[in-house]
């Protein structure tokens, strides 16, 4: 898991962190499928895969995936990760993508995000949650883009997205976290890190805004 996210977990109430970091490794599982298919078919096919999987009562999951395991928890909440399956999906074609793509795969992720607030508990309105988390996925992919025309459409749409407003509650801290450090590594062109990321990181997980 990347440093970011690690420090990011810090800041996870304990009663929380096992469903935030099953949800952090998953995204990272369907991203890998993503990057590393030699064809774009088998890709949908992987991904096909987990979304029939979270279209199905948890009971009937098949036992063996340790990940799978890891996410029963979420319940009827499981609609939302079919979302982020749906939004990496969109992710899958040659560059470069269109703004579509990205768009996609940051309103699957924010709906993920809110579904992670239910399943921790969390009392931040849902509508906070996804602002914070649409404008995080939108930043995330833009300091991992090396196509320059595919990192201008992801900026304007992050410049065009709802400022994230209000304060979210410890539960959903870390999204906070997450959401800062990506937003001013994207804006200076570079990946996270210095101190810089690290104070505000701190001040974003202690105050939640």
């Amino acid at each position: 898991m990347p440093p970011p996210w690690q420090l990011a977990l810090a800041y996870a109430p304990t009663r929380a962190r096992d469903q935030w970091r099953a949800l952090l490794i998953l995204d990272r599982r369907l991203a890998r499928i993503v990057a590393q298919a030699s064809e774009p078919m088998l890709a949908q096919i992987r991904l096909a895969w987990w979304r029939e999987m979270f279209g199905r009562p948890v009971a009937d999951w098949p036992v063996g995936e340790p990940l799978l395991a890891r996410l029963a928890a979420w319940g009827e909440e499981c609609s939302s990760l079919a979302a982020l399956a749906d939004g990496w999906e969109a992710m899958v074609g040659d560059a470069p993508l269109p703004a579509t793509a990205f768009a996609a795969l940051s309103d699957g992720r924010a709906r993920a995000m809110a579904g992670l607030a239910h399943v921790t508990g969390s009392r931040t309105a849902r509508s906070v949650v996804q602002s914070h988390a649409y404008r995080w996925s939108l930043a995330d992919i833009a300091i991992h883009l090396a196509d320059e025309q595919e990192r201008a459409r992801v900026m304007a749409l992050l410049k065009a997205a709802d400022r994230a407003e209000g304060s979210v509650d410890k539960a959903m801290r870390p999204l906070n976290v997450l959401r800062v450090m990506a937003e001013r590594a994207a804006s200076a062109v570079r990946p996270i890190g210095g101190l810089g990321d690290f104070l505000a990181a701190i001040r974003a997980g202690l105050t939640g805004r």
